[in-house]
């Protein structure tokens, strides 16, 4: 064992579980791993390692009762832990985020998988803490810190758009495209004055760096869903319509956790609404008009654009003169109308964006 390299906590009943998570993380992290609760918290009066990885069902105690009293206690509150779980239903994945666990991964898991999950969120872990600090010392440090703040905020968005993007791969770079899209549909909107009151009163980089985090619910979604590589069935796309609602609890989680959290803003608003409809049709609250948030009206024009011009595993790429016609035929259905002169606009720049 090292002194160095970070420590990863194992608890499973199953020894085949055990042995596969040891191998896939031993040659990165110091690995512990034992077979129930009681030997957890054994283990954890003596060392505290900075990650756990609990199975969710387990005889005696399960990880729902494990996670509570480890929420409890001062000495581990802190510690992230990921549920292990066959359990794929998306009710029991919030259950499970609500109490505390910062992931989920389905069993059974790839070796590659779980290394990468573990890797992003001790990365997370790490740049939490140094916020923390910053936050902590921020009066005397404000001028000094200002732009390592900064820094720290894109990162926190990158990595955690990157868990998003690691989990959904079937759409890769979507996450940087719809950022592109949304820079010159403001610069047109800026041009032409468009919501020029309500765009002046925002920061512009942030809500651009913040829409990176509009699809972080999905990391709730079960993979055979999210990675499914033909159409959704009925009830299969009414599970996909909840990680709205899942990204603007995922968002808030976080900004609970740490007092520097106005940057968050954008993106709690952005994931919540982006898929809600001018005329009320959309989700997952059904709000119409200009009670979507601009940034959601937005959003939702970029989500869908970019949407219509890739490859789907269940559909070609629309040419862009298709996906901009079919843009604007949505104009006073599914987006403002307001943004459509915008959108014109811009839409001749996309394809060097």
């Amino acid at each position: 064992m090292s002194d160095d390299r970070k420590k990863v906590l194992v608890v499973d009943d199953s020894p085949v579980n055990l042995k596969i998570a040891r191998n896939a993380l031993i040659d990165v992290f110091d690995v512990f791993t034992v077979p129930s609760v009681a030997k957890m918290l054994q283990i954890l009066e003596g060392i505290l390692p900075d990650l756990i990885l609990l199975d969710v069902l387990m005889p005696e105690i399960g990880g729902y009762e494990a996670i509570r009293g480890l929420k409890a206690d001062l000495r581990t509150q802190e510690i992230p832990v990921i549920f292990l779980t066959s359990k794929a239903d998306a009710v029991s994945e919030l259950e499970g985020l609500s109490l505390g666990a910062v992931d989920y991964i389905i069993k059974p898991f790839t070796p590659q998988l779980l290394l990468k999950r573990v890797k992003i969120h001790m990365l997370i872990e790490s740049q939490k803490k140094e916020l923390k600090y910053i936050n902590a010392n921020l009066e005397r440090l404000v001028e000094a810190k200002t732009g390592a703040i900064t820094e720290l905020q894109k990162a926190i968005l990158l990595t955690v758009s990157e868990l998003v993007e690691c989990r959904d791969n079937v759409t890769g770079g979507h996450i940087v495209r719809t950022a592109q899209t949304l820079r010159i549909m403001t610069e047109e909107m800026s041009r032409l004055g468009v919501y020029r009151d309500e765009l002046l009163s925002w920061d512009i980089e942030l809500f651009l760096q913040s829409s990176q985090l509009h699809d972080v619910g999905k990391i709730s979604i079960s993979d055979n869903i999210l990675l499914k590589p033909s159409r959704l069935t009925k009830e299969e796309f009414d599970e996909m319509k909840k990680h709205a609602a899942f990204g603007e609890k995922i968002i808030d989680s976080i900004q609970q956790i740490t007092r520097e959290n106005a940057f968050l803003t954008y993106a709690k608003t952005m994931a919540g609404t982006h898929h809600e409809k001018w005329d009320g049709t959309g989700y997952p609250y059904n709000y119409s008009g200009q009670d979507i948030p601009l940034q959601g009206r937005l959003m939702a024009i970029s989500d869908v654009y970019d949407a219509l011009v890739s490859e789907l595993p269940y559909k070609k790429a629309f040419s862009q003169e298709e996906a901009n016609q079919i843009i604007h035929d949505s104009f006073g259905s599914h987006f403002d109308p307001a943004l459509e002169e915008a959108f014109t606009a811009a839409s001749a720049r996309f394809s060097g964006a």
